[in-house]
């Protein structure tokens, strides 16, 4: 488990299992997690350890062999993925197309002896089945709606492991867990993750990780907000988002499972249009909330991973559409009115009372509003010195602090920012040139936003 960190909608799981009951083998699952990778941190290893908890509840009850670890310095995993692999008939993982997750499994397939197969568990949509990058919402949409509908029946399994036919109660040999300890028995001995070699001034949030809190929050939102969500999502002051965001990341939550829910409380019965129309309302015959919210979870979530699977430079300015860049290049040298370094981004200490609070949110919370996530990237573009250097603000502080940082939706949405997935827009404009042109001001007519700045803000609006 890399990407898919559940026992259950797993396609990765799944493929497991199959190969567990066609060859009478026992089913061993790792899931493992480095200190080393980027903004480690004790938000992001807390959030995961929830996830391994709730894990090796499910896996045990079942008697299936689990073996959850934690590196308490840099290199410790090095040789146990080859180790257990040594007994294996076939290695089974998740292909994620971000972050370094896509260099680590080609390491190990060049370093297995077996057969290692990856399966793509990441959305409604498998990853290659529209294989050019899309360079528009409209686009995308209007393409996966002409394919989806051949993929929705393939679903993965609610709960694979119930009654499948393969040996239990295995147990690794010593070899291998005394070199490469169980981590949760470690970290209960030693109650805290301060030894750890990780960035410790990031804490862990209020809002939990795993699978037992990601379908809690899943079903609070079905009950409680999703009614709300087409009228009500831009105002931050009464925040009917889903908040589902993160569990999706760290794969403690389906897509399958979360698309599943929404469409049986919608009493969906699979009817959908033949002619793709890439519209982004009234495909799918349900409420208008609940279209707003699938063209959330379904064109601009796998709109991000498409980018990511796609092409190589996703997370380069390079990778902008041409226009973008060139606007953006050409007007580089625009004077600022305010010029702020990272560490003033970071402290929230902009004179800027509404972005202030946004980025105390994600500081706290570890995720922002999400129509004041725009505004946030659109001022780190009007306030630092280039372009490239905004890009590169936006995704220092939105991959230490975000929960659902380091993901192909949370690269599209800073990408936006910059003009990816937009279009020209007119009168040009200083330091912005024809890229998309977003203000406080305008934002605080729009919205409702002063009780957001009193709970996360300076009050000073």
């Amino acid at each position: 488990m890399i990407a898919s960190r559940r026992t259950g909608w797993n396609f990765g799981l799944d493929r497991a299992v199959e190969h567990a009951v066609a060859l009478g083998k026992p089913l061993v699952v790792l899931e493992a997690l480095r200190v080393d990778y980027p903004w480690a941190s004790d938000r992001l290893h807390a959030w995961v350890i929830d996830g391994m908890r709730d894990n090796q509840r499910a896996l045990a009850a079942a008697g299936v062999t689990y073996h959850p670890c934690l590196e308490r310095h840099a290199g410790d995993h090095r040789g146990l993925l080859a180790a257990l692999a040594a007994d294996a008939a076939v290695v089974v993982t998740d292909d994620f197309p971000c972050f370094f997750l896509p260099r680590m499994v080609r390491a190990a397939r060049h370093a297995l002896d077996v057969r290692l197969e990856t399966v793509d568990a990441n959305g409604l949509l498998p990853l290659r089945a529209l294989t050019p990058a899309y360079l528009t919402a409209y686009a995308f949409r209007r393409a996966w709606q002409r394919v989806l509908p051949a993929h929705l029946a393939d679903r993965p399994t609610p709960n694979p492991i119930d009654g499948a036919a393969f040996p239990r109660g295995h147990t690794l040999p010593q070899t291998i867990t005394s070199r490469w300890p169980d981590a949760l028995h470690w970290l209960d001995d030693e109650g805290s993750l301060s030894r750890l070699p990780i960035d410790h001034s990031v804490p862990a949030t209020e809002m939990r990780g795993g699978s037992i809190a990601a379908r809690a929050r899943l079903h609070a939102f079905l009950n409680d907000d999703v009614a709300r969500y087409g009228a009500e999502r831009n105002q931050p002051d009464h925040d009917v988002a889903s908040r589902l965001s993160p569990y999706l990341h760290w794969g403690h939550l389906s897509t399958h499972e979360v698309f599943d829910a929404l469409m049986r409380r919608e009493g969906w019965l699979g009817a959908m249009p033949a002619k793709a129309t890439g519209s982004r309302e009234g495909w799918w015959g349900v409420s208008p909330s609940a279209d707003a919210f699938l063209d959330e979870l379904v064109t601009w979530r796998e709109l991000g991973y498409n980018m990511t699977s796609t092409r190589d430079d996703y997370d380069r300015y390079e990778s902008l559409p041409a226009w973008a860049q060139t606007t953006l290049d050409a007007h580089a040298a625009d004077r600022r009115e305010w010029l702020y370094d990272i560490d003033a981004f970071d402290r929230a200490a902009t004179h800027d009372p509404l972005w202030n609070a946004a980025q105390r949110q994600l500081t706290s919370e570890g995720r922002i509003h999400n129509y004041l996530r725009m505004l946030w990237g659109k001022k780190i573009l009007e306030w630092t010195t280039s372009p490239r250097e905004a890009l590169a603000i936006m995704t220092a502080l939105n991959n230490r602090y975000a929960l659902d940082g380091r993901n192909p939706n949370s690269s599209s949405g800073i990408f936006w920012v910059l003009g990816r997935y937009d279009r020209p827009w007119f009168p040009e404009r200083d330091i912005f040139g024809t890229v998309r042109y977003m203000s406080s001001k305008n934002t605080a007519r729009k919205l409702r936003v002063k009780d957001y700045i009193r709970q996360y803000g300076d009050g000073l609006f």
